[in-house]
């Protein structure tokens, strides 16, 4: 205890910089998480083929927002190691850069996914009777994609910034957005009684489409939100500057940005493959699956909320070329993210069959959950380091390696292992569970090793080289 106080003292600006970036952030990862349980909870109602249904295509919603994080970790970046180095207006035209990619990427994405969109559940190997309902859902929550490309990079760009509140007040009313639709979307008019009363609640039975409907408007609503948000900001605000296009910064962003969409697109083209994988265990496993998926997502918030704080203390230590500084942040937030996330393992464990019983009532589904969220349970320690790496990486702008260290944990392990499984061995879901934990695991013990060799170094010293002499 005594060693923690002390630590504690010597890094105490550390400490409450980490608590200011990341409160915000967590809060965000928990309603985003509340609402995903509660629209997963919603569809569930209607059964084990809406489920199925929706969670089809949650794979491929990844891949396509791949890009769009992968651009703003671009600009957060180059933002955040901006500020560090105290140059506010190379930081304003960062922010302006971000207007075209999010732009450019929502137009060209949102026509591509809508285009697909009929033709992607059987890409998948989806059950024939699942054509229609997965279709309809990933069409129509891809057609604002618009919205939605401004809604992630310019939250992106506010983190750079250390304004982590406003993209969880966006965060806020899209989540609010999507719930007050889902209510009255989803379901047919129906009679509830409180108490005494009963009183008739209007609905358009729209269901699995109703669902998307609402997800499409909460994109809308975000994307405006944080437009409005980037607007007025003091330090990054466009208004009264030229809102050109600078070439030298841009390419700076989609350097860092490149390999991250590199990495994240071949990671949600291995969780395809890895979805179409677990679709030929049946419609029963690809319910559970997809479930468990959104089950175990309360569990990882610590992490993921703690992850923007780590990229943006990161970038700001490469922007002041103080190594012992993004030392000492890798290594205290990493410590925080790994003791929290071993608290939410350890509930996970006890407790599996009550997080699947909130999404559905069918027994069949929720058994197999229980196995297979207690495999998982035990990785999520690690999977907290591994989250943490990933962001201070990606704050510095150190984004290649992950890339291929990704490319060798998600095709080497995760689906080499699972074609193993399904294909040959004809095993169940719960190893298939096991080589996507191995995935998991893997990646942390390589992004581990990395840091502590001190192959970052490599990045300060040319950032160093390349700053203009005072």
């Amino acid at each position: 205890m005594n060693r923690v106080r002390t630590y504690y003292q010597q890094n105490k600006a550390i400490f409450q910089t980490i608590f200011y970036l990341s409160w915000p952030a967590v809060v965000e990862q928990a309603l985003q998480t509340l609402v995903q349980y509660i629209d997963t909870a919603m569809v569930g109602r209607l059964g084990a083929h809406a489920s199925a249904a929706v969670g089809l295509t949650g794979t491929m919603t990844w891949l396509v927002n791949a890009p769009l994080f992968a651009m703003g970790i671009g600009v957060l970046s180059s933002i955040a190691e901006s500020v560090g180095a105290g140059e506010k207006e190379k930081a304003r035209q960062y922010g302006i850069q971000s207007l075209y990619f999010a732009a450019a990427l929502g137009l060209f994405l949102g026509a591509l996914m809508v285009g697909i969109s009929p033709f992607l559940p059987r890409w998948l190997g989806a059950e024939p009777q699942l054509y229609r309902d997965a279709s309809l859902y990933f069409g129509i929550i891809c057609a604002p994609m618009l919205f939605r490309a401004f809604s992630i990079i310019l939250a992106s760009v506010m983190r750079g910034a250390g304004d982590t509140r406003s993209p969880m007040r966006a965060n806020l009313l899209m989540n609010l957005t999507n719930l007050i639709l889902n209510f009255f979307l989803i379901y047919d008019t129906r009679a509830v009684s409180l108490g005494g009363l009963t009183v008739g609640i209007p609905g358009a039975g729209l269901g699995v489409v109703g669902a998307a409907v609402g997800t499409a408007v909460s994109y809308c609503a975000g994307g405006v939100f944080m437009a409005v948000v980037y607007w007025k900001n003091p330090l990054l605000s466009p208004k009264g500057c030229s809102l050109r296009f600078e070439r030298t910064l841009a390419a700076k962003c989609l350097r860092i940005g490149a390999p991250v969409a590199l990495e994240r697109i071949s990671a949600c083209l291995g969780q395809v493959v890895f979805t179409s994988l677990v679709t030929r265990l049946g419609t029963l496993a690809l319910a559970t699956h997809s479930i468990a998926i959104t089950a175990e997502q309360a569990f990882y918030i610590p992490g993921y909320g703690m992850q923007a704080a780590a990229s943006t203390m990161a970038g700001n230590a490469l922007g002041k070329r103080d190594e012992r500084e993004f030392r000492q942040v890798t290594k205290t937030v990493a410590a925080i993210a790994v003791f929290l996330m071993t608290v939410t393992g350890a509930l996970l464990f006890a407790f599996p069959g009550g997080m699947m019983s909130l999404f559905t009532e069918d027994a069949q589904v929720i058994a197999g959950g229980v196995l297979v969220l207690r495999i998982v349970a035990v990785s999520e320690p690690m999977f907290a380091a591994l989250i943490i790496f990933e962001g201070v990486f990606n704050g510095i702008g150190d984004t290649r390696a992950a890339f291929v260290f990704s490319l060798i944990s998600m095709w080497g392990v995760r689906i080499a292992g699972t074609c193993l499984c399904v294909l040959v061995l004809h095993a169940g879901l719960e190893l298939v569970w096991v080589c996507m934990v191995a995935d998991n695991v893997t990646r942390c013990l390589l992004l581990g090793h990395r840091f502590r060799r001190g192959s970052w170094k490599k990045r300060f010293a040319r950032e160093a080289a390349a700053a203009p002499s005072p």
